[in-house]
């Protein structure tokens, strides 16, 4: 740490920063530090793919947050898992490969005023890193032209970073809820990533060879280690960042101030600050600069630097409503793992093999489908899992089960992410706000009939399914809504704390180039920059958003670092 001016410094080495890291280190003029707040990728449980079970709660690779009691989940309280660690959420998620649905992208560029986030312009920088295992030489002679338009590399193949997988088992009461569901008119698909994901399949995931492929792997080694322009801190945490007032109003980002455990460092850069700690810890690392709502800053005697009041609005979360099923006559994790010698061979299979139980994902049997047919889209999706508990951590059942979990993938409802003192090092207060909509409620029942329909359909008869939970007395919209109140928990997707927006929408954090409105030299870069969820999971959406920034800094470096006042559509002209 005795050299402390670098061109770029980049806060959070997680999904969007490691590709940061990588992208602009690559020119060696290029000095470029990476502040990671957790330690190494070196836990052996985060890759292997079931190690999340002991990755999520764990000080070591956690940041152990809690939501506030919630009055959508009738007063419960969730932990709220981040990863702390190199790779950050890709060290310790369900490693599912999803894109989304190509209109969460056209709706992008209504609410930015930029046509570079319409479809079509954000699937090159999803290939740009692609590496699909379809397109591998000796599987490509037998994919189309479409699948190669959809998912090819600038190579004749993938040659991206960022591997996809198929997953490497499969389970006889999986196939039959996927049967179940052709039958209820969900149609069959092999691919959830061509723009329009309804249908039911198995989840490719981000693995290589049986192992999680986690961002840190696949953008930070080895290319980024060899580099002597790249540097990386870790077990250190950012208190501040440092602001300095501009002539005729603004103010620059200059550096930050770092906490190593033992000393506060202080850091600068010369060109930008790319702050990419998440849509939990990045809004909290502006409020403590004194960027965020006034009111806020002041309760906390904070001086407001920049009074922006989006910064923590706006979280936007999925939540899955869990349906248990019992089963009879089908093979299921509950009965493997339920002995020593279960446990023994599953760990042999993995050993041997990286098959097995042991290479799952927590999901892996997909479904995208609607919660009632005068539905537009496919505004559901189903986590299907060969397996039962009480809660996460909690033991597996002592009977064979299967968990169909649904989630709402365009909420109504917004929650905040509010720091609760000027204390760097005290979490801060996270209110998702669960289903405070009376749409969301309504699609939260809605979804709970859908898969009872799924159930009930012939290809699941000779399991003779059971609902378990939340159980059929329950009937009624507002049974079903305060039921899903009572079962339903995150699925670890928070976005929107930082919204990008147009410069005349007032909780807008950001342009549409990631640059915080008034600020100069600084960005924020990862999934609180979203304006609305994805529909699906939201890592890979995360590190295609880090490819364009990094395009855009790489690009006009100059023009990039100021913030610019320019309507979106004069600023769109500007950078094409």
């Amino acid at each position: 740490m005795s050299d402390t001016t670098f061109d770029y410094i980049v806060i959070g080495g997680g999904t969007a920063g490691s590709l940061l890291c990588n992208r602009l280190s690559r020119n060696k003029n290029h000095r470029v530090l990476l502040i990671e707040a957790g330690r190494k990728d070196d836990y052996h449980w985060i890759h292997i793919p079931v190690g999340y079970l002991y990755c999520i709660g764990n000080p070591r690779t956690d940041w152990l947050y809690q939501t506030e009691p919630d009055p959508g989940l009738n007063g419960r309280s969730l932990r709220y898992p981040r990863g702390k660690t190199l790779g950050g959420c890709s060290s310790i998620n369900g490693m599912i490969y999803m894109r989304g649905q190509a209109r969460d992208y056209e709706q992008w560029a209504q609410l930015t005023g930029d046509d570079t986030w319409r479809w079509d312009q954000v699937l090159p920088a999803f290939r740009q890193h692609e590496d699909h295992w379809r397109l591998d030489a000796d599987q490509l002679a037998q994919v189309s032209e479409e699948f190669r338009r959809l998912h090819g590399n600038k190579s004749i193949g993938g040659g991206g970073e960022w591997r996809v997988e198929r997953q490497r088992l499969r389970w006889d009461i999986l196939d039959a809820f996927a049967q179940a569901a052709q039958q209820a008119g969900i149609p069959a698909t092999d691919d959830f990533n061509r723009g329009d994901n309804e249908g039911v399949g198995y989840f490719e995931v981000n693995q290589k060879g049986g192992w999680r492929w986690n961002t840190a792997k696949a953008f930070l080694r080895p290319t980024c280690y060899g580099r002597p322009n790249f540097e990386m801190w870790t077990h250190a945490q950012v208190s501040r960042l440092l602001l300095q007032d501009l002539p005729g109003g603004g103010q620059r980002c200059t550096g930050a101030e770092v906490w190593t455990g033992s000393e506060m460092v202080t850091v600068h850069a010369e060109r930008e600050v790319l702050l990419c700690a998440g849509a939990v810890n990045s809004p909290q690392i502006l409020q403590l600069s004194g960027i965020g709502p006034g009111e806020l800053l002041q309760r906390h005697g904070i001086e407001v630097r920049r009074d922006l009041p989006g910064v923590g609005a706006n979280l936007q979360d999925h939540l899955q409503i869990r349906s248990v099923y019992k089963v009879q006559g089908a093979k299921t994790l509950n009965t493997m793992a339920s002995s020593l010698m279960g446990k023994a061979a599953i760990g042999l299979e993995y050993a041997l093999k990286r098959s097995g139980p042991m290479s799952m994902a927590p999901s892996q049997l997909g479904a995208f489908t609607r919660s009632d047919p005068g539905q537009p889209h496919a505004n559901l999706e189903y986590h299907v899992q060969p397996l039962s508990l009480d809660a996460f951590g909690e033991p597996l059942h002592d009977f064979a089960a299967f968990t169909a979990s649904v989630c709402n993938l365009n909420p109504s409802s917004r929650g905040t992410v509010q720091l609760q003192s000027a204390d760097f090092r005290q979490a801060p207060a996270i209110a998702p706000r669960y289903l405070s909509t009376a749409e969301d409620r309504q699609v939260a029942a809605d979804s709970l009939r859908v898969t009872r329909r799924i159930v009930s359909q012939p290809a699941l008869a000779p399991y003779r399914p059971e609902e378990f939970k939340p159980g059929v007395q329950y009937q009624s919209d507002e049974d079903l809504a305060r039921l899903a109140g009572d079962i339903a928990t995150t699925i670890f997707h928070p976005v929107g704390t930082t919204r990008m927006g147009k410069s005349s929408d007032a909780m807008a954090v950001l342009d549409s180039r990631f640059r915080v409105r008034g600020i100069q030299g600084l960005r924020v870069v990862d999934a609180g920059a979203m304006p609305t969820i994805t529909s699906g999971n939201t890592n890979s959406p995360t590190l295609m958003m880090a490819e364009k920034a990094a395009g855009w800094i790489l690009k006009d470096p100059e023009e990039n670092s100021r913030t610019s006042s320019a309507e979106p559509e004069v600023l769109f002209r500007l950078t094409l």
